[in-house]
Order: structure tokens, then sequence, then C-alpha cells
């Protein structure tokens, strides 16, 4: 498409300036390469990509908004050039204008043509493959023009993502971020024009009020805490321990062994510091890492992870790494892979994977900063992998363990190839005269104190010769620091024993020295006084302490599924519903003779379930405190099934700040005569009114009837204002649509309708949780879903006890990455 003399002519043709805030403007410098979102509620809903080219803003609706996932082609139609202005605009243009309706800056960021390439001829050819340098869209992406149809007015193109380390899900960033990424505002705070909840248009005005009034509600309610400008402090990390094979069991979650330098981030807003596993502060040297923590804006966090610097191949690179700190680079990485403190919470003494789940709402999974994976059970697979990528091993961790800052068997490790730190003692010279000297000498603390470990002769490069004989001359002594065989100390060269080597080997010799040592790097974050030899452990895998008695019982006699099978349903799905169980006030269903028989709920505990059930005092109405349970981990869920339980109902707030729930859940419960399309219509309407207030939410199919709208919350207000909240928002809906919805429990009143049971949100009050098996029958469980699948779902009672296996690898798929993680207040908060 040539270039007109003025490109803007249709832009500002289409546009009465006088009733419209939309910018005029004429074409800028040729020079720029901006780019801009902006979602746009128009007739329909769409997102408009431009791209900064010859001064002026190209432009693309795309209707369904940008997918992360490489497989998806999303329709982008061509539309007018833009002003440069444009890519600042956020407000509301005015119904009955050209493209009526509330605009959101959605991302921003600078984008380049891949190398080679001028963007002006293949756009004209049809074909405009770029990366992009934005806040949410990041990597290649790829625009190619659709062959135009007969009749066919405007350009019809299809944006796709090139599979890159920035890939993810198809509607992670449509369904997960729904704020301005200048101003913060939702789309309907930005419809009203300040930053408050209300909604616009054919809603009504009804809704619009009672919106109005919830936020009013809960503005009065404080943060627990809010920001200030100290940082958490550093805290000893915890260690694991050697191990000979890889435990098995789904009691076990496995992570990379990254080939890097431990280290604790701690963050607040801009502010950042970073700290080795002996606490110091290397801000100074990962200073590329502090500025991108500075500029996620975290909230106060103290995370644990690795620092890693990747290879060519773009595997962890311990070299490759040294290389970074000793000649500067800013090819960091930091993966993070547990999280200790979280908006002034120590978060030390919840399960280890409960500390992931939080983490994994804090960071992205890439960027400089990035969340560490997991896979659950499944850890022959993962460490097989990394030793076919030539990678260092994996760390398994118990998923119920405390976080614990020392060396303990919760945290394991299993290596690939035999790698140790030794100390250096000494040098042998070379003849050759490229090689400053020919092995560097070894050893190790034992019982005795430093010992003598062998030579490592290889591993060297240039380089390295160069680095390591600057690092040694200074250390020149005339004794040796050890004791050393004559033969082998003849013609040695000895230091004061003040460097750390990263050494890997074949094995030790029956006189504990070292076969084909090979040198890898020298590790600053190590002290020589730490430096011992590491023997594998045996692994115990064990059983989990808990006997269940009388196994062959049948407990759903439609399903035949005894008590033993129930029990196995729980061992394996633990590590998964621990994140929502774990340290929640619990209530539980029990049926000890079947679900068939007699049931009841019990909240209360006397100390019957056993040491694995825990109790927290909590004051109930009369003002009187009354012992409440709580599980911490998988044995307490199975000392549960052991009672007789077979649903776990929790709280909406955990047992360290019960005044404050960290979620709402809207349950929207059918009249026996609606049926399960209708109810999933029901869910993503009432999704979609929870997107225009700002709040993320996910489905959950509960096992019963209906499906549970869950919407997580940092937690901050106190349960009056989140029942409030709740309440309002509810009767808002229900009033709204009046022949679809009810807010009231009344049977009567529901006759025909969905009830929007809002009433889970009170103080006392609970909802089942996720994975949690329900006394019905054919034996059901709650299972979160994604609001992609929902479409598909026949019935809330899909999944069932049977189904543990896939309920668990659902569970670290990407459909379900993130599921039930926002950081997100009520609005108004």
């Amino acid at each position: 498409m040539a270039r007109r003399a003025d490109p803007l002519k249709d832009y500002n043709a289409r546009r009465d300036f006088k009733k419209t805030p939309e910018p005029a403007g004429t074409p800028g410098r040729a020079e720029g390469n901006s780019f801009v979102v902006q979602k746009h509620a128009a007739t329909r809903l769409h997102y408009d990509f431009r791209l900064e080219l010859d001064g002026v803003l190209k432009s693309w609706a795309v209707t369904r908004g940008p997918s992360l996932n490489p497989d998806d082609k999303r329709l982008a139609v061509r539309t007018e050039d833009h002003p440069l202005s444009y890519g600042g605009f956020e407000g509301n243009i005015p119904k009955g204008e050209y493209g009526g309706g509330t605009v959101m800056l959605w991302d921003e960021g600078t984008w380049e043509p891949v190398a080679g390439k001028d963007p002006r001829q293949t756009l004209k050819d049809g074909h405009l493959h770029f990366t992009l340098h934005g806040k949410r869209m990041k990597g290649e992406w790829l625009l190619v023009r659709m062959k135009p149809r007969a009749g066919e007015k405007r350009e019809n193109w299809l944006l796709r993502k090139i599979d890159d380390t920035h890939a993810g899900g198809s509607d992670e960033l449509v369904e997960t971020v729904l704020t301005s990424v200048e101003t913060g505002r939702s789309m309907a705070q930005i419809a009203a024009g300040a930053p408050a909840v209300s909604l616009k248009g054919k809603r009504g005005k009804a809704f619009t009020r009672a919106m109005t009034e919830a936020r009013s509600a809960t503005v009065r309610a404080k943060p627990k805490s809010a920001k200030s400008g100290r940082l958490p402090a550093f805290r000893a990390p915890q260690l694991a321990t050697l191990v000979d094979h890889v435990p098995t069991g789904t009691e076990w979650m496995h992570e990379i062994k990254f080939d890097g330098y431990r280290c604790l981030l701690a963050a607040n807003g801009d502010k950042a510091r970073i700290y080795t596993r002996t606490g110091l502060d290397w801000s100074d040297r990962f200073a590329p890492l502090v500025e991108a923590a500075a500029a996620l804006d975290l909230p106060p966090c103290l995370i644990d992870g690795e620092i890693v610097v990747m290879d060519r191949n773009g595997n962890p690179s311990f070299s490759a790494l040294q290389k970074a700190l000793t000649e500067g680079s800013d090819g960091f990485v930091l993966f993070g892979f547990d999280l200790l403190e979280l908006d002034g919470e120590d978060l030390a003494q919840l399960p280890n994977i409960a500390r992931k789940q939080r983490l994994s709402g804090l960071l992205s999974p890439d960027g400089p900063i990035r969340y560490a994976d997991h896979v659950v059970g499944a850890g022959e697979k993962l460490y097989e992998a990394m030793c076919g990528a030539g990678q260092e091993g994996i760390i398994c961790k118990r998923v119920d363990a405390r976080y614990v800052g020392k060396r303990t068997k919760n945290w394991l490790k299993v290596k690939c190839t035999r790698r140790q730190e030794f100390v250096i003692v000494g040098w042998t010279a070379s003849s050759a005269k490229a090689r400053p000297f020919a092995s560097l000498l070894l050893a190790q603390n034992r019982a005795n104190g430093l010992a003598y470990a062998g030579k490592a002769g290889t591993g060297f490069d240039a380089d390295t010769f160069a680095m390591l004989e600057g690092k040694l001359r200074p250390l020149a002594r005339k004794t040796a620091p050890v004791a050393v065989p004559r033969a082998e100390a003849r013609g040695a060269n000895w230091v004061t024993p003040k460097l750390v080597a990263e050494i890997a080997f074949a094995e030790f010799t029956s006189d504990d020295r070292l076969r084909h040592a090979s040198f890898i790097g020298l590790r600053e974050d190590k002290m020589p006084g730490d430096i011992a030899p590491e023997t594998p452990a045996p692994v115990s895998d064990g059983d989990d302490g808990v006997t269940i008695t009388h196994p062959d019982r049948v407990i759903f006699p439609e399903a035949k599924i005894t008590k033993g099978e129930l029990a196995d349903y729980y061992r394996q799905v633990g590590a998964v519903m621990l994140p929502w169980l774990a340290h929640r006030p619990a209530s539980l269903v029990r049926c000890p003779q079947g679900r068939a028989r007699q049931c009841f709920f019990q909240k209360h505990d006397s100390g019957s379930f056993g040491p694995a059930v825990h109790h927290i005092p909590i004051v109930e109405k009369n003002g009187k405190p009354d012992d409440y349970l709580y599980v911490e981990n998988t044995q307490g869920i199975l000392a549960c099934v052991q009672m007789g339980t077979i649903e776990f109902h929790g709280w909406g707030a955990r047992v360290e700040d019960v005044e404050r729930p960290d979620r709402m859940v809207f349950d929207l419960d059918p009249d026996e005569a609606i049926g399960f399309d209708i109810v999933k219509t029901a869910a993503k309407d009432l999704r979609k009114h929870l997107d225009d207030i700002g709040l993320i939410s996910f489905p959950m199919l509960t096992g019963g009837k209906g499906v549970h709208v869950v919407v997580p919350l940092t937690p901050g207000a106190e349960w009056d204002a989140v029942k409030d909240f709740a309440e309002r928002f509810a009767r808002a809906i229900a009033e709204l649509e009046p022949d679809r919805f009810t807010a009231t429990m009344s049977k009567a009143k529901r006759k025909g309708r969905i009830f929007i049971d809002w009433l889970r949100n009170q103080r006392g009050s609970t909802a089942i949780m996720p994975y949690s098996a329900r006394a019905r029958p054919g034996a059901p469980v709650a299972a979160p879903i994604s609001w992609k699948e929902l479409d598909g779902i026949e019935k809330a009672g899909t999944f069932t006890v049977k189904d543990a296996k896939k309920l668990l690898k659902r569970a670290g798929s990407r459909d379900l990455a993130g599921w039930g993680v926002a950081a997100q207040n009520l609005p108004g908060i």
C-alpha cells in the first residue's frame, strides 16, 4: 500500500473533535518504534494493536485479543492509521461517535522488525514479523494478511505468537490482565471517569447504584499493612541433602537444579536487594537484576532463588555465570523457587506447595526475574530429562514441609554428575608455554581439619588460566597448608586456602583422591571453612505414617469405592490440594459408615483426630473461643479420612489472619429444573461482570450441581466489608436479570432461577475445597477448570475419585497455570 500524502486523512475525517476527546493529529517524525494496545469496548469488545511506523500508528483491531499460544491465529482487522498522540489516549468516546465506547491503555512498549527485513516492504507484502518489548506482550509475533474475499472492504490479518520463552496459554493475557497499564483502572472505572466501581449502559441504573454503594462500603476498610520503605531482612536459606536416587510418590515435588549462585531477593516497591546464601549484599554485582526487581513493583517480599546465565543453547551455565561476574553482563536471570515473606507475613510455616502457589502470583515465567516451575511426582522423568540435557540434576522437596534455614532431608538433591566444591591449596607448574600451570591442588574439610583431595588438570581455557593466575599469585605462600604425599608435593606451588572451586569428577579413590577431576568455576558465594565432602544418603521413601483401618469398607456403594481407595485418592492429590486447604479453618463432612448412611458436619476437635490435625481458637458469636481444626500436610488430610471424612470445606481466610479473607466465592446454585448449560452461561456472565470492575475470577466444578466462581483477594478488607461487597454484587446482578438470578436463599424464589450464593463470604461460613471428594453418588470431586474448558464440560461432577492421576496431571498443565492466584483487592481497598 503506497504511502499517502496525508496518512491521517481517514482518521481525521471519521471524527468530530468537538465531541470526542480523542486527539486530532498530524504525522510525527518517522523515527520512533513504540507500540500500544488499547482495550476498546465499542460495539464489540476488541483490542486495538498499534505499531509506530513512518510517524503514525499502524493499527489492527484484534477481535479476541492477543494469545500467547503459538497455535492460535487471532483475527486482526486492519484499520486506519492513527496519530502518535493516540498512543497515550485512555477514556470514553461518546456514544454515537465513531468507535463510541471505553478505551483502556492495556499495554505499551517498543517493537522492532526481525533482523534483515524492511517492515515497510513486508507490511506491503502482507507479512510482518517483529519482536515486542511491552509490559505485557513480549517476544516474537507475526502478522499475516489473509487472501481477500469478494466484497471485503478491509484487510483481514492474523496475529500469531511465535513459540519462544514468552509463549503461554491461549487466554492467559486477556483473562488475567484487566486493568490499565497506565492508571491501574478497570474498564468500569474508566467508564465512570474516576477510580470508582460502577457499570454503565444497558445494565441499568439499579446495577450502577448497587455497585457504587458496594464500593462505598468497602472503601472504609483499611488494608492489613501499607507498603513501608523497609525491605525484609536476610535469613538463613534452607539447604538440600545429597541423595542417591529420586524419591517417589506425590508427596514430593521436583524442580530443576539450576547451575548458578543461590540468592535471596528482598523487594518492596521500587526497592530491592540481593543477598548471597551467606548474607553478603551483592546488589551491586547483580545490579541488572536489582533494577528488574524494582521495576516489578513487588509488595514487601523475600524470595529464595538461584541466579544463572544461559549458554548458547539456552541452558544454565556456571562458567557463563562466572564470566559474566568477572567481565560484567546484563544476561543474569533469577529463578525464584520459594517465598519466605509476603506483605509482612512470615510464610515459613506454610507447606512448600502453598508457598510456591503464593509465589506464582508474584512472578511470571519469563523475564529476568522468573517463577521456577515444578512437577508433583514424576521426578524420575524430570531427572532423566535434565541429565539428557547435560544439566546438573534436580531438587526434590516434600510438598508439605515448612521452610527451615538449615540443611534437612525435606529438601533433597540428586545430581546427574558428581560435582562438589573444593578449596584450592596450590598448583603445579606446566611445561607448556601457553599454560601458566598444569593442575590445581585441592582439599576439603574433614574430621581432622583440611585434608588433601587430589588434583584437577582439565577444564581450563585461556580466559580461565588468566583469571586463576591473577587470583592465585597474591595468595602465594612457602609452606603447604595441608599434608600432601611427598610424590604429589614435588614441584608444587602453595597458596593460602581462600579460593573455592567447583569440580566435576568421576569418583573418589580408596584413599580419598579425585579421579578424572575437571575445573568448572570458582565459587565466590561459598566460604572455605564450609567446604566438606558430600556423600549421597539413601532415600527413605517410606509411608505417610497414617494407618487406614477398615480399608475395605465401601464408602460409595454406587461406585463401589472403599475407604482405602478414598484414602489413596487423597494421598495422590494431597500435593495439589494443600495450597487451598492447608492452614485454613476447616469443616468436615464425616460419614463413618459410608455416604449412604448418617453423615454430619464437624468443625471442632477435642483431640481425637491425632497430632496431624491442628487447632486454632476462634472467638464465636457468643464471645467465647472454641477450637477449630485445620491441617498442614497430607498426613492431616489422611488422619481426617481415617476418621470417616469424605468432604473438606474451608473458610475464606487462613489461620494466620482469620479476620481478613483471601478470597470470595460465588456459588451458582441452580433450581433442579435448570440444566448445566444454563449454569455455565451464568458463570461466564458473572465472570464478565467481575472483569468489568477489575476482578480476576476462576471457575471450579463443585462436584454437585453448580459452579463456583472464585475471586482471589489480597488479605486487607475484613469480613464485614467482603460480605457487604459480595451481597451487593449478587443483588445487583439479580436486580439486573431477575428472570435468571436470585440473591435470596428461599427455594420458592429460586424456582426457575440460579441462586447466586454470596453467603459463603461471611465469617464462619465455608465452601468446598478444590479437589475435595463429595458425599454424593458416583464419588464426584470439586475440580478447578479454566474458563476455556468450561464450554466443553457436561456436568459439575465430571471428575471423580477414580481420576486422581488425571487431576494431578491437569494441575500442572498450561491451562491451569496460575489458577486461583491473583494479587488484587476489593474495589476501593
